[in-house]
């Protein structure tokens, strides 16, 4: 064993001694118990960050940790490959998306192989080879007969210089991110998922998920949104509209239909659409709603306008005659497109009401006479829907909630005027883009037989790969030999259509191909399938809580019914890691724009306790902003690059500090003085086990036979076996299970080595440091175990069990207090009774001192911590 600590050598030997073996492909073993552990696969962007590593990190200790405890252990890793970022990075370096991909792949690897992560790359995808998404278009033809996935129009952010579609976060201020075009709500044909078919599963389900953060469980609940209401209809006032017809609404609150003071539509509305004809500044009105940002986030945020269409309905239950407004508040996607305004009970219609001077008619008053209702100020006791009664409602009057909505429920479904309704916030998942770099949906537009999928012998449809895009909308749109083919029914000519599928899709069922990839016959083995599925723990960030959790939830149900697998459920437990945040610094500039600072350019000042209170700028010595810790990214400028860092200190110094700096699900603030901690820390490791080693290594350890002091070591070697298994497998506490270890350590480097009992119980120690590590710190463990010697690979090792004799104390240190204060110790046999500890106590020279003169009152004994003497 060499004497100083060298990171490179150390872990390259580990890694090729991983490769040649391939240590970690997994077959399946029937009998054996299984684990999946499987972090969420990465875009391939060329770099990990800091993000990356953590994650990976975390999953990667799992694995190994499940390892250990002697199960058969799946970690696979992929790339989800396809998507906007490899197009944009294509267009701005003249280059073909796939080249870019490829290349980025490659990098990406090596760093994980330089972590050590125990990954099995015998089952590794790449969501943008046909070999993978074959089975995405069969799944879809599948799908497509049978209705789950249909085609309508949809209304979409459209960019016309681009001609693209543009995802509502990229349009900033009305215009499109990239060519700064004002965008236009159009109306194009869209494929759609129907989720809204399993919405109810999808929500009940969630109550087998105990293994899920209930933060998450709840975002989904909310996104599905199932809320009970009715249907409301609002028959058109013929004279003002033109025509007779119905304006339907679905309402969570017809309790309140009598404080309904004008209804509201959205631009997309037929009411709204009719009255523009006629009117221009309606007509311009429209056009601008249709330029507006339909993000909720923004819609919430924007001021509510609207205008009057002329219109009229007529209110079901009193006759009166309703204004029909166009609001930019309503969106066409949703329901029917309409509203019915209770601007005394609703945050939106109150704003817009007092924005027009409308009316404003209190229908719930609550029971608490300090709660009065004012309709200059938002108010919003009612929400609770308890201790409020209704008002101003006619025979509805002094209702509570429910009894309100019962009965004005039951008078619509008399007079045909509305139902009872459960109704669901989600939507159908539209999943077709106007872009390149995506899988082509495989379906063919014939003029004669309509849209025909795409037979399975055909499949797949193969996206070219040397496309460079420009950027001026789908090149697949321009390629007449990709899109020019015959009809799979008739053979007449038809067109293959040239959109691809939004990315969630890929990622939402690569976990289950995973479990036989290679598979040439089906998405999935089922067998396989089955016998690896559903996942055990699955690990990733909580930004991707609800649309890629729900979305592969929905898709393993849509998996199980096509009878690929068994399972209801992905994920049986769910991690979401805490982001890596580090300290920012800027500059002010004369237009009031900041630029960023890296850390590493900047010198810190600090005060006696360590708190920041001034930065100045290495390279001109001028102050700098100290902005405060953020999410590592590129825009703060305050990232820190892994491969830097693996250079520097090595993967496993990484690997511990990123482990120990903070629970997994917690933030972790990035800390030069923390890696540099770790560095040391593993060199202490190193050395001690150097200094045991080249003495000779350690006999067998007659336990029958120990000293006092021998005992100590011994059970602070089990403790922290003891300790460190429980934080590991029931927290994933791995910061307090290194900090176990590092107390072990401080007991290792002061104990005794002459005599053959003392190196045997300190082989016993070091051989413990290995195996607690050794999931987190696989490299300098795989050393160590050798030096130790051992024959096989410390990853073939069993996870240590704690030795219950070891921890069994002969004899109790025990605090003395005399009224509360800390007054000296006393050692007591562990069988001690209360009354010897007590006299015991008592006996103490330092409280005799204390005590003199008093008068003891009461003995109060806390078993193996503390004696108190109370006395006056």
């Amino acid at each position: 064993m060499q004497e100083q600590y060298l990171p490179r050598d150390i872990e390259t030997s580990a890694q090729q001694y991983w490769a040649e073996n391939k240590s970690f492909e997994v077959t399946e073993q029937p009998g054996k118990e299984t684990f999946y552990c499987l972090s969420m696969f990465p875009y391939p962007s060329g770099r990990l960050h800091m993000g990356h590593v953590r994650n990976y990190t975390i999953g990667d200790v799992i694995s190994r940790y499940q390892r250990m405890l002697g199960k058969n252990v799946m970690q696979p890793m992929g790339w989800d490959a396809f998507g906007m970022p490899a197009e944009n990075a294509a267009i701005q370096n003249k280059v073909a998306p796939a080249a870019w991909t490829y290349q980025n792949i490659d990098y990406m690897k090596a760093q994980f192989n330089q972590l050590g992560l125990a990954l099995d790359w015998s089952r590794e995808l790449t969501t943008c080879k046909p070999d993978y998404y074959r089975w995405e278009q069969w799944l879809f033809t599948r799908l497509y007969k049978k209705g789950i996935i249909y085609q309508k129009k949809g209304t979409v952010n459209w960019d016309p210089v681009d001609n693209t579609v543009l995802a509502n976060e990229q349009v900033i201020e009305g215009r499109g991110w990239r060519s700064g075009a004002l965008v236009e709500k159009r109306e194009i044909p869209m494929y759609y998922f129907k989720i809204t078919a399993y919405a109810e599963e999808l929500l009940s389900s969630l109550d087998q998920l105990d293994g899920w953060p209930e933060q998450v469980k709840t975002m989904q609940r909310n996104w599905i949104g199932k809320s009970f209401g009715a249907d409301i209809v609002f028959d058109y006032d013929a004279d003002s509209v033109g025509i007779d017809g119905q304006l339907r609404v679905y309402s969570t609150r017809p309790d309140t239909l009598m404080g309904a003071t004008y209804v509201a539509v959205a631009a997309e509305h037929p009411l709204a659409q009719r009255a523009a004809k006629t009117n221009p500044d309606i007509a311009a009105f429209i056009t601008e709603c249709q330029t507006s940002s339909t993000a909720e986030a923004d819609m919430a945020t924007m001021v509510k306008k609207g205008m009057p269409t002329g219109q009229f309905v007529i209110h079901p239950l009193t006759g009166d005659k309703l204004a029909v407004y166009v609001a930019n508040y309503v969106l066409w996607g949703y329901g029917e497109g309409a509203v019915m305004a209770v601007p005394a009970h609703d945050e939106r219609d109150f704003e817009f009401a007092n924005q027009y001077q409308l009316p404003i008619v209190q229908v719930f008053r609550s029971t608490n006479p300090e709660l009065q209702f004012s309709s200059s100020q938002w108010q919003d006791w009612y929400a609770d829907k308890t201790g409020v009664v209704t008002v101003n409602s006619g025979k509805y009057d002094n209702l509570d909630f429910q009894a309100a909505f019962d009965a004005i429920v039951a008078d619509l479904e008399a007079n045909n005027s509305g139902e009872r309704k459960t109704q669901f916030r989600l939507r159908d998942w539209g999943i077709s883009r106007q872009r390149y770099w995506g899988c082509p949906i495989p379906i063919i537009h014939c003029p004669s037989c309509g849209d025909v999928p795409v037979p399975e012998d055909q499949l797949p449809v193969v996206l070219p790969e040397n496309v460079i895009p420009d950027g001026s909308g789908n090149p697949l749109a321009k390629m007449p030999e990709f899109y020019q083919c015959q009809c799979p029914n008739c053979g007449a000519d038809a067109r293959r259509e040239t959109d691809t599928m939004d990315t969630f899709v890929e990622s939402s069922w690569y976990y289950a191909r995973y479990a036989s990839p290679q598979s040439k016959h089906s998405l999935v083995d089922k067998d396989a399938a089955n016998h690896w599925l559903p996942v055990d723990q699955y690990i990733g960030g909580i930004e991707h809580a609800i649309l890629h959790l729900l979305y592969a939830r929905f898709f393993h149900k849509l998996m199980r019914d096509e009878g690929l697998l068994d399972s209801d459920e992905p994920f049986t437990n769910l991690l979401t890691q805490g982001m890596v945040i580090a300290d920012t610094y800027y500059r002010l500039q004369p237009n009031g724009a900041r630029v960023w600072y890296n850390p590493d350019e900047v010198e810190v000042t600090y005060d006696a306790k360590g708190k920041a209170t001034g930065a100045v700028l290495k390279s001109d010595g001028e102050p700098v902003v100290i902005g405060g810790t953020e999410k590592m990214s590129k825009s703060k400028n305050n990232g820190v690059d892994p491969q830097i860092m693996i250079d520097q200190y090595g993967a496993d110094t990484c690997r511990l500090f990123m482990m120990f700096a903070a629970p997994p699900e917690m933030s972790l603030e990035w800390s030069d003085t923390g890696v540099e901690g770790g560095s040391r820390f593993l060199r202490r490791v190193w050395r001690l086990t150097h200094k045991h080693v080249s003495q000779g290594l350690g006999g067998a350890l007659d336990t029958s036979n120990l000293t006092g002091e021998q005992k100590e070591l011994r059970r602070a070697i089990h403790a922290a076996i003891e300790h460190a298994s429980r934080d590991i497998s029931e927290h994933h506490k791995f910061n307090t299970a290194i900090a176990q270890v590092m107390s072990l350590m401080n007991a290792l480097e002061k104990a005794p080595h002459a005599s053959e009992q003392d190196r045997a119980l300190l082989q016993e120690g070091l051989e413990t440091v290995a195996l607690l590590l050794a999931p987190i710190t696989p490299h300098i463990c795989h050393a160590i175990w050798q030096a130790l010697g051992h024959s096989t690979p410390i990853i073939d090792a069993r996870w240590p069990v704690a030795d219950k004799t070891a921890l069994v104390q002969d004899s109790l240190t025990l605090v003395v207090q005399v009224n509360g204060k800390l007054r000296g110790h006393i050692e007591v046999p562990a069988s001690a009774s209360r009354e010897e500890i007590e006299e015991r106590a008592r006996n103490n020279e330092n409280v005799q001192r204390f005590t003199e003169g008093l008068t003891v009152g009461k003995v109060i004994v806390v078993p193996g911590k503390l004696v108190n003497i109370v006395a006056n």
